[in-house]
């Protein structure tokens, strides 16, 4: 968790860094790679490849994470974001498309290039939802990438009839290759605040057909083994790479551990934290000693 200039911050950040203090790039910029901030405001972005249009150098490109840094610590809405996006200098240094949620009901995605930023209004989109891989609708179709991923999603979004942290995961983030795939390092769902309940960030910290979802919100810290040790991985994150590795079918291990979350949360999450992580643990562990 980051303390912000206006707001609080729950963000997933590189392993390399340090989560307290704020760990920082080169230059003292932070970045985050998705969150959510105090105010209920959540952010996103994927990797784009087709609306670069300048010849601006790499090394000033791929600041993605400094921008959503810098929009959750004082954004608060979809609007508070596009005005943001507005202030920029330019060249923005980011080629991608960014998903936003607010408290208020807000939902959008913008295609940002260097100079400029398109967007879609999710509230006006007939389905309720839209599918973003890693190009822009916006940008070139040649130089479209992602689009066996954006196909496979479209075609399993079409077919849920609840859209919820449970059926996006198991549906979407699990759903096998071309989605999930070997450099899938993490899976998150964004429930969005609404009256009398707060935001909650379902991340799995680690590659999500090897680690369960846990849920993280304000009103409650940030589970120990969530956070970062010295090597710079979150010790969760350090059993799914054990999980993964030992190549074993972890569906009902999860299954069994996210009946434990669903079933406390949030009433019980103190629970979650002791409860949830020891059993996946003990299922790693024992995965090890047989591998």
């Amino acid at each position: 968790m980051f303390h912000g200039e206006h707001y609080d911050i729950i963000g997933l950040v590189n392993s390399s860094w340090r989560s307290s203090p704020i760990a920082r790039k080169t230059g003292g910029v932070p970045e985050v790679w998705c969150g959510m901030n105090s105010a209920g405001f959540c952010i996103m972005d994927t990797a784009s490849y087709n609306i670069k249009d300048d010849n601006i150098p790499s090394s000033c490109m791929d600041r993605e994470g400094v921008v959503m840094y810098r929009a959750l610590e004082i954004c608060a809405s979809v609007a508070d974001f596009e005005s943001f996006i507005d202030t920029l200098s330019r060249p923005m240094g980011v080629e991608g498309n960014f998903g936003v949620i607010d408290a208020f009901g807000g939902a959008a995605f913008y295609e940002i290039n260097n100079h400029k930023s398109v967007k879609y209004d999710v509230n006006n989109v007939p389905s309720g939802y839209m599918v973003v891989t890693n190009f822009s609708f916006s940008g070139r179709v040649a130089d479209r990438r992602g689009v066996d991923r954006y196909e496979k999603a479209s075609l399993i979004f079409s077919g849920m009839e609840v859209f919820d942290h449970r059926s996006i995961i198991n549906g979407i983030s699990r759903s096998g290759s071309p989605i999930l795939r070997d450099i899938t390092t993490s899976s998150t769902v964004f429930e969005g605040a609404a009256a009398g309940k707060e935001a909650v960030m379902w991340t799995c910290l680690g590659s999500p057909d090897s680690v369960p979802y846990i849920p993280l919100v304000f009103s409650e810290d940030i589970p120990s083994y969530m956070t970062a040790e010295g090597d710079g991985n979150a010790p969760i994150c350090s059993l799914a790479k054990k999980a993964k590795a030992s190549g074993a079918d972890l569906r009902k291990v999860l299954s069994d551990v996210e009946r434990i979350v669903d079933s406390r949360f949030p009433a019980g999450y103190a629970c979650i934290r002791k409860c949830a992580y020891l059993k996946y643990r003990t299922e790693v562990e024992k995965l090890a000693k047989n591998d």
